[in-house]
């Protein structure tokens, strides 16, 4: 609920922010383009900001049911390895605290002591989840529990092959730790490159130009609205650099993402995170300098 109120407090402000810059265009006072940029971008990161914060959730929600799902199982296997059928092993962790895996547990439970078959309910428990480790971890269960083989054995199996792909993952989000930063100092790095372009390089070389125009020694072929005149101006190409940053921004942080999590979802938070210093770097600076 607080999730929700917050969501709707940052798209409202997010659209009052774009509505007054949009404001301050239509006024013919009003010359500072930069400062447009700068409030425009602002208000459209405020509004994706909570969509942002419920895709971390969602991740942290989706790993812990995963952990989670490791500690069900050991406790699974315990049970029907001391002779617990494994319908009444359920139903016996029914109280037991599996954090956010809890409430879907609770319903497996629920399912089983109403007479709903153990295999429609161990499905409908994993599709509940939303989990691609726990769907295949159940898949394996029911198949086992349909062609009649030693479901101890198999809970066993699949306790430990849960507990290796978990430590894979944390492995994998250690080793690529370092290139994640790696990848946030070279984007900087860009970010400085081409606001040092836009507002040292193109300046320099539109007055060298438009003098070489004026004196009449332009090159044979070449278009003198190059850089000055009624050609690319260089806010014109402030704008196609920011753009740039932009996209350079939101693929590498989905590409972060994926490398560390394995998932492309996980790279919204960094995509978010770039696309932000971006502009706030590029248009913040723009009315400093």
């Amino acid at each position: 609920m607080k999730l929700q109120r917050g969501a709707i407090i940052g798209i409202i402000a997010g659209i009052i922010i774009v509505g007054l810059s949009s404001l301050f265009v239509l006024i013919d006072n009003f010359y500072n383009m930069n400062l447009f940029y700068f409030l425009f971008g602002i208000g459209i990161l405020i509004m994706l900001f909570p969509f942002v914060v419920f895709s971390i959730i969602e991740n942290k929600t989706q790993r812990e049911k995963d952990n989670m799902f490791l500690e069900f199982s050991r406790d699974l296997v315990e049970s029907v390895e001391s002779g617990i059928p494994i319908s009444k092993a359920i139903i016996g962790m029914k109280a037991k605290n599996f954090g956010k895996l809890s409430i879907h547990i609770e319903k497996l439970a629920n399912q089983i002591q109403l007479g709903i078959p153990i295999q429609k309910a161990l499905e409908t428990f994993a599709y509940d989840t939303k989990s691609p480790t726990i769907i295949r971890a159940i898949t394996l269960i029911i198949e086992a529990d349909k062609t009649g083989g030693n479901i101890s054995t198999i809970l066993e199996s699949i306790a430990k092959s849960v507990f290796e792909t978990e430590k894979l993952k944390a492995e994998r989000r250690a080793a690529i730790s370092s290139i994640v930063m790696e990848g946030y100092i070279i984007f900087l790095i860009f970010i400085i490159i081409m606001i040092v372009v836009e507002v040292q390089i193109i300046p320099i070389t539109s007055g060298i130009v438009g003098t070489s125009f004026s004196s009449g020694s332009a090159l044979p072929g070449m278009d003198s609205g190059l850089f000055g005149g009624q050609g690319s101006s260089p806010q014109e190409f402030g704008t196609a650099f920011l753009a740039l940053l932009i996209t350079q921004g939101l693929f590498a942080g989905l590409i972060i993402g994926k490398l560390s999590e394995g998932d492309i979802k996980a790279g919204i938070k960094h995509s978010f995170i770039m696309v932000a210093m971006a502009v706030l770097l590029s248009t913040g600076l723009r009315l400093i300098i």
